[in-house]
Order: C-alpha cells, then structure tokens, then sequence
C-alpha cells in the first residue's frame, strides 16, 4: 500500500514533519476556501439586499396612493432581515453554531418587543393609518380629542398645527383606536348653523334677509344651493336651520363670518333675534 501511494504521490512521507505541513497546508486551504466563500457571500448578500430594499422603495414612489414613509420603514427592514440571514451564513461557514445564535436573537428580541410593547402598538398603528390612508398630511382632523391640521405622519406620532400655532404630538395608538373625523376628506363641505327669529316675526321674511346674505358671501356655493329651513318651535323663538355649501379651503372662512352677516342682516330688516330673559313681578304687601 506504501508502495502504491509513493508512486501516485511522490511527495507522501510517513515523516512526522512532512504529515505536519500536510496537515497545516490542508487547513490553511480550507480557511482560505472558507474565505472567499464567505466574502462571496457578503458580497453577494448586500448586493440582493440592496436591490430589494431598494425595490421596496421605489414601489412606494411610483405610486402616488402609497405612502413613502412606509415604504422606506418596509424597504429598510427586509434589507436588514436579509444581511441578518448573510451574516448566518457566513458564520456557519466557519463552523459556528448558528442554532444558539438565532435562539439568542429570538429570545432578545422578545425581551425587547415586551419592554417597548407601546411603542410597538404605535408602530403598529401607524403602518394601519399608512396602509388606509384615514387621513394625509394638511388635512383638518379630529383624533384622540385633538382638533387641527396634519403637519406630519410618522411611524411612531402624528403631528397637528392648531390654530393658535401650537403643535400637538400625539402617538398613533391614541389615533387608531378612536373615532378620527377628516373635515377635509370631501372637497366640498356643508356649514351648519342655527338662528333663531321671535315668533311675532314673520318667517318668510326672515327666510328671504338669511338667503340674501348666503348669496352675497363670495365663497358659498349655488351649486349645491344652501339649505334654509324651519328647525324647531323653541320656547321664545322660531329656530332655522342653515347649511350653505363651500370648498373646503374655505370652510372656517364661512364658518365664522357669516353669523356676524346674518346677524347685521336681521338687524337692519327690523327682525328681532329673541334672547333668554326673565320677568320679575313686585308685590308691594302693604297695599
């Protein structure tokens, strides 16, 4: 056998040393071997995670309906899951027991999800409200008992501009799990108001004085034509219901002028707008 394996291998020895620089050769080959494969592996992986995350991304920006922010949060995450499975490679090319690693990065990772459990239902909510999309930034909402206008969606918070020039963050868990009003969902909005006319008056009249400030005011539509009708018979007046039609640009503009209009309207038709009063009676015992 000796005999055999000196002529096909010239350099076999069963010297000691010669075994040893075999032995060293080999797993110096191996190494390198495991080397390249691993760089090629990296190579490789941040290449394709790259180009998904990358992908993702760009998917978002197509399409005008989808939102970048959660575009680039997804993009971002299946970029990092995949360099986390390269990085699993590359070890368990060099013999690295990757089993008790992902068992480690498992149980970490719900030691965090239950540490920062708010902040994941945030996190949670705000991809819903980017997924349907209840409201966009400069629209006029009410959520979580906060009125005013979106500044700024994030994964975490919505921010409001009020009126009075305050910012209010409010964390998406709050918004999602309550009712949300969008006054600026409809590009046309309907304005409700009620005022209210002493019953010596006469309605029609009244009627005509509320129609002609409605079609007088620049911003109020004819078309849908505004709505002016008899509401209620209240204790001391006749109360009328009042919904003209605007653009939503200017429904606080309607909102809060025309009440001062209608009022200096009724004034001057001579219409009395009644008022809570109370009558007090004096009796004098002595007489």
């Amino acid at each position: 056998m000796r005999l055999a394996a000196e002529h096909f291998c010239p350099w076999y020895s069963n010297d000691p040393r010669t075994m040893a620089v075999a032995t060293a050769f080999g797993s110096a080959l191996s190494w390198a071997t495991n080397i390249l494969l691993a760089l090629l592996i990296l190579i490789i992986g941040f290449w394709i995670a790259g180009r998904v995350g990358k992908s993702i991304r760009n998917a978002g920006e197509r399409n005008e309906r989808l939102d970048d922010t959660l575009f680039r949060f997804m993009g971002s995450v299946a970029k990092y899951v995949i360099l986390a499975f390269v990085i699993i490679a590359v070890l368990n090319r060099f013999g690295v027991e990757t089993t008790s690693i992902v068992a480690l990065l498992g149980a970490a990772s719900l030691a965090v999800g239950l540490a920062l459990q708010g902040a994941m239902s945030n996190l949670a909510a705000g991809v819903m409200l980017m997924v349907f999309r209840p409201y966009k930034v400069g629209d006029f909402i009410d959520a979580a008992g906060k009125f005013g206008k979106v500044d700024e969606i994030t994964l975490f918070t919505t921010v409001l501009q009020t009126f009075d020039n305050q910012q209010i963050i409010i964390p998406n868990g709050q918004i999602w799990g309550d009712q949300i009003i969008n006054h600026s969902h409809h590009p046309v909005r309907g304005v409700d108001m009620h005022f209210g006319v002493a019953y010596g008056e006469d309605i029609d009249k009244a009627r005509a004085t509320i129609d002609k400030v409605l079609a007088d005011h620049p911003h109020i539509l004819k078309d849908p034509a505004p709505f002016v009708e008899v509401e209620t018979l209240n204790d001391s007046s006749v109360d009328f219901i009042v919904r003209p039609f605007c653009e939503g640009a200017h429904y606080f503009d309607v909102r809060y002028s025309l009440p001062e209009q209608v009022k200096k309207a009724l004034d001057a038709a001579g219409i009395e707008i009644p008022f809570p009063h109370r009558k007090v009676i004096v009796v004098n015992e002595n007489s």
